[in-house]
């Protein structure tokens, strides 16, 4: 199987057995890296790094995992870049597609990863959209295969579910074969659009799904237990009002953690996450609100032993670094 010159932009592009083949190549590099044994692959390579977005994670995932590889990337910002004020995103492939031999792109509009593909001659990633998180999914199941019990694979994702991520976890799980829960108010739930696609995955993969506004029915058996901050980047701060009243009963606490039955059970978030009163939003949303001791999770569940999000965010450089060196190495 090879992946070489293809693009990276949403998980139903692939097949169970091409993501597969991505977290195998994605624990060796890590196994490889920690032993001092990895081998550089893309010696000499370039890509270019859009962020229309800000990034922490995902800006020194693709830093990281180029160096190790020996190649090197170029980082266009808005401050840096014309496109989409005084350049097309059409235009910008064309011209990207002439120095580089790869583009990543974190922005809002997928249309615009999608152009990026359509008009560039190399791959294209994608580091974020308004609709898919295809890297964090990576990374996601990686963190997850190296703690899950043996058996189908077990989680439910709690909060904002009409989102990238809640997006991404309901159809990467449904082409994995895993039992996917979402536990959201229903006005948040996935779009129908997304609930077909992943029910047509799940067909195929025996993926068992479950779309719940109820944490009683959706959290019992989850080996792993998502959630995600409750107002996304671009979203108005009028929002906040609104989405913690209606969000509170999901938040993620010692109380939501216990209803999965299990002591095993671990905790993910994509990050950055709001458990504590030591960010601006959290000292606000405090103050506002009342909510104390964190926002979509409280700081006792977020560093607790149950918490992986460390192991999580670390995971995203070796599974991007799986993407590149899969798509751009020959």
């Amino acid at each position: 199987m090879t992946l070489y010159g293809r693009d990276f932009l949403k998980e139903s592009d692939f097949s169970r057995a091409e993501l597969e083949a991505l977290l195998d190549l994605a624990a060796e590099l890590k196994s490889a890296r920690a032993a001092g044994t990895e081998k550089q692959r893309l010696v000499g390579k370039q890509i270019a790094l859009i962020f229309e977005k800000t990034s922490t994670r995902t800006k020194i995932s693709f830093e990281v995992a180029m160096r190790d590889q020996g190649g090197h990337v170029s980082i266009l910002d808005p401050s840096t870049s014309q496109i989409g004020h005084k350049e097309s995103v059409a235009d910008t492939a064309r011209v990207l597609s002439t120095m580089f031999d790869g583009i990543e792109y974190r922005g809002a509009a997928h249309a615009n990863v999608e152009q990026l593909a359509d008009y560039a001659n190399v791959p294209v990633f994608n580091g974020l959209t308004d609709d898919w998180h295809p890297t964090q999914m990576l990374a996601d199941f990686q963190t997850m295969r190296e703690h899950a019990a043996p058996g189908q694979l077990s989680y439910a994702y709690i909060g904002d579910a009409r989102s990238n991520m809640g997006n991404s976890l309901l159809v990467m799980g449904a082409i994995m074969g895993a039992d996917v829960r979402i536990v959201a108010p229903k006005e948040l739930w996935p779009s129908d659009e997304v609930q077909a696609l992943a029910a047509l995955r799940a067909a195929e993969s025996g993926a068992i799904i479950t779309l719940t506004d109820d944490p009683a029915v959706g959290i019992p058996g989850a080996q792993f237990v998502h959630t995600d901050v409750w107002v996304s980047m671009g979203e108005p701060a009028e929002v906040w009002a609104s989405r913690v009243e209606l969000l509170k009963p999901y938040r993620v606490d010692a109380a939501l953690m216990a209803l999965t039955g299990r002591t095993d059970a671990k905790f993910m978030h994509c990050l950055p996450a709001f458990h504590d009163a030591n960010t601006a939003v959290g000292r606000k949303v405090e103050a506002d609100f009342g909510l104390t001791g964190g926002v979509e999770v409280t700081d006792e569940v977020f560093e607790s032993p149950a918490s992986i999000v460390f192991e999580q965010a670390e995971n995203r450089m070796h599974s991007i670094k799986a993407v590149l060196v899969a798509t751009l190495a020959q």
